[in-house]
Order: C-alpha cells, then sequence, then structure tokens
C-alpha cells in the first residue's frame, strides 16, 4: 500500500494525469476528487495529491495535508462490485492490522492509523521504496534478514481465534478446520467465477484431509501478514521501513508467511535464505510436518493467484502467461504431498 510512485520519479512529485484503476475493483479518481473525498469524510485540507502504484485490489493515493503531513489513502472497491469471499471489509481490516502490530510490539515498523471509515483508511506514509524497486542485491538480502527479525516478533502476536476475522469471513476454532474453511472459500469462489482449476474440489480437500496431522501441530493462532512479496517490503538506506498492505492478514500458522517471501521458490529448499537467517539466527532446517504445511500453503497460495483473475481484470495474454507460471508449480506441490 505504501509505495512511492514509479522508479525515478522524485519524492514529492505526483503523477495525476495518467490511469490510476487497473482492475475492477479500483476506482478512478482525479485530484480533484481525491481533494473532495478527504475533505468530506474526514474534514482534511489537501495541498496536492496523486496516485501510487504496484497493487491490483483498492485505489491507493498519497497526499499532502494542509498541515504539512504526509499521508498514503487507500480506498476500497466500488459498492457492488463482486469481490472473493476473504475480501469483503479487508480495508477496515487494514486499518485493524496496523493498530494490532503497532500496539503490541516496536519491532515491526507500520504506519499510524490517522483517519478511517468502512472503504476508507488514512495513514501516515512511511519512508523508503518497496524492495520491488531495488537494485543492490546486497542491500535486498540485508533488508530480508530484517525483514525475517520483524516477521518473529509478527509473529509473537497471538489471537484470540484460528482464520480471518469480521462478519462472514472464513475462519475456525483450530488451525486444520480454519484452513478447510479458507480454502473452501477459495474454490466457491473459482466456481462463482467459472475459473477452471488444475485440480478438483474434492482432490484439494482431501489432500488437507490426509495431513490434517501436520496441520493439527498449531496449537497458537499467530498474527500472519500472508502478502510480504517485495512490494510490500518497503527499506531506506539498507533498512527496513515497513511491513505494509497488511489487509489480509489472519490469524494461523506463522509458516505461512514463508510463502509470499519466496514466491516462485520453495523456502524448504533454500536453508540460508535472509528471511530465515533473520527469523532463526542462522540457517534453518524444516521438519518433514513443516515441509508439508509449506506445500498446503503455496497450493492454497497458487489456487487464490488464478481464482482472483477475472475479479482483477486478468485476461488473455496477462492470464495465459500467470497459468503457465502458476500451474507447474501448484501440480509440483499437489505430486509431492501425495
Amino acid at each position: 500500500m505504501l509505495i512511492e510512485s514509479a522508479p525515478g520519479t522524485p519524492r514529492l512529485a505526483y503523477s495525476v494525469d495518467v490511469p490510476n484503476a487497473v482492475s475492477p475493483t479500483q476506482r478512478l479518481y482525479t485530484e480533484q476528487d481525491m481533494a473532495a473525498l478527504l475533505h468530506e469524510r474526514f474534514g482534511l485540507q489537501t495541498i496536492h495529491c496523486g496516485p501510487l502504484s504496484g497493487g491490483t485490489f483498492a485505489t491507493v493515493w498519497r497526499a499532502t495535508l494542509g498541515d504539512g503531513r504526509d499521508v498514503a489513502v487507500k480506498v476500497g472497491p466500488p459498492a457492488g462490485v463482486p469481490l472473493l469471499r476473504y475480501e469483503r471489509g479487508v480495508i477496515a481490516a487494514e486499518a485493524r492490522y496496523y493498530r494490532t502490530v503497532g500496539a503490541a510490539t516496536t519491532h515491526v515498523p507500520v504506519p499510524p492509523v490517522l483517519f478511517e471509515d468502512d472503504d476508507v483508511v488514512v495513514v501516515g506514509l512511511l519512508p523508503g521504496r518497496p524492495l520491488t524497486e531495488l537494485g543492490d542485491e546486497a542491500t535486498g538480502e540485508a533488508v530480508r534478514e530484517q525483514l525475517g527479525v520483524a516477521l518473529r516478533h509478527l509473529h509473537g502476536i497471538t489471537g484470540e481465534h484460528f482464520g480471518y476475522d469480521g462478519d462472514g469471513r472464513p475462519s475456525g476454532p483450530s488451525w486444520p478446520s480454519a484452513f478447510t474453511a479458507m480454502t473452501a472459500g477459495l474454490l466457491a469462489d473459482a466456481r462463482d467465477w467459472a475459473v477452471h482449476l488444475p485440480l478438483t474440489d474434492e482432490e484439494f480437500l482431501a489432500t488437507i484431509d490426509r495431513h490434517a496431522d501436520a496441520l493439527a501441530e498449531v496449537d497458537r493462532p499467530a498474527l500472519v501478514h500472508f502478502d510480504l512479496w517485495d512490494g510490500n517490503v518497503l527499506c531506506d538506506g539498507g533498512r527496513l521501513t515497513g511491513l505494509v498492505d497488511g489487509e489480509r492478514y489472519f490469524w494461523g500458522d506463522p509458516l505461512y508467511d514463508f510463502v509470499s517471501t519466496a514466491i516462485g521458490r520453495r523456502m524448504e529448499d533454500l536453508p540460508d535464505h535472509p528471511v530465515l537467517r533473520g527469523y532463526h539466527g542462522g540457517p534453518y532446517t524444516f521438519s518433514d510436518t513443516q515441509r508439508r504445511r509449506l506445500m498446503l500453503y503455496r497450493l492454497q497460495f497458487s489456487t487464490l493467484l488464478l481464482a482472483e483473475m477475472p475479479s482483477r481484470g486478468v485476461v488473455g495474454e496477462e492470464a495465459r502467461d500467470r497459468r503457465e507460471w502458476v500451474t507447474p508449480q501448484l501440480l509440483a506441490d499437489l505430486r509431492d504431498l501425495g
């Protein structure tokens, strides 16, 4: 969420003459529209503002307020736009993520929530740029090691149940039941959107059932960010400055965060990965049951990448490319799970 404009854009320069919606879930705004929204909702005066790039769900803008504060503004989808089941109420969930983390630890950089309502959240703008814009491999490795340390503290936060919070979102009294409910919701989304998956609902749910013993090892609902790809990890001068876009967080197995931090690879095959070094204080080898859980989580994550395409307007060549990239990984995890 809190990312800068395109690479090379000056820090306080905004691009307001380009389209700022790429998905049916994103609203189109002009500079005047955003200024009016902030004034009408929260009584804020805006000096200037402009869209930020990087996301495909919400509309995200940066603004400088009349009192000089730089903020990021996230606006949820228009009313009536179809969403995936777990996405209902995620703008409010983002505010809860920041407040929960900020109240629990000083070791995980998150912005302060300044203003919010049901579909708009305004937060302080964190310094830095996402790892996606970092060309220095050595600096990136150092930041990822700091990410591992921050994740250890994030995962120390404990919830009261497993799964998502909020009305109607999948959850459960145990991790196996919550993970099954989360997966069933995602499979139902795929059916609703007529998305062809390379496995049937029955195959996926039967696979979860066969490995319920591995899932049952998780007996504490830890806070899981879920979406820590490089675009949601901010850094400045070799220093980790933000773990943002936490609206998809849930309570469950900390291992799940090792999926998005190694997209396209298997973290269990990377014992010296910098995130693992930071998290565990050195190289780490996963147990058999942990490896099975990671495969289950990647299987679900890959299914999400396919199921969400119609709702994001991913069609044509882009959809074909994603399917050709995701499907072999999904089938490999399904095969290895047996």
